[in-house]
């Protein structure tokens, strides 16, 4: 698997392994809720948003412009519409738990 910003390239890989590269890419979590256990060779290409916050903002609310917008001056798809066009798979923001790791004291090892 290749990674670079705004775009993803795979041979011979599980769905899941999309969804963590994405998960990396775009500093959200992503699930693979698609039940699909082939492995898969694709090519992903967007156009990068410089906030990758902002290609959340209102996604999954009925807001297509708002989630597909690309950066000021930039074009190109986002990395839904290129999810879905390119791959015929969605993205979906939603609201779920998540487990979070907290580490409440930390201290330096002891000498023996």
């Amino acid at each position: 698997m290749t990674m670079r910003p705004g775009q993803l390239e795979g041979q011979g890989v599980p769905i899941s392994f999309l969804a963590e590269a994405l998960s990396r890419q775009l500093s959200r979590i992503v699930v693979d809720n698609t039940g699909l256990a082939e492995i898969y060779d694709f090519t992903l290409k967007w156009t990068p948003d410089e906030r990758p916050s902002q290609m959340f903002k209102n996604a999954g609310a009925g807001n297509e412009d708002a989630a597909n917008a690309s950066p000021s001056g930039v074009s190109g798809p986002s990395v839904f519409t290129a999810i879905q066009e390119q791959l015929g798979l969605k993205l979906r923001s939603e609201k779920a738990p998540v487990d979070v790791l907290v580490i409440d004291h930390v201290e330096k090892p002891s000498e023996n």
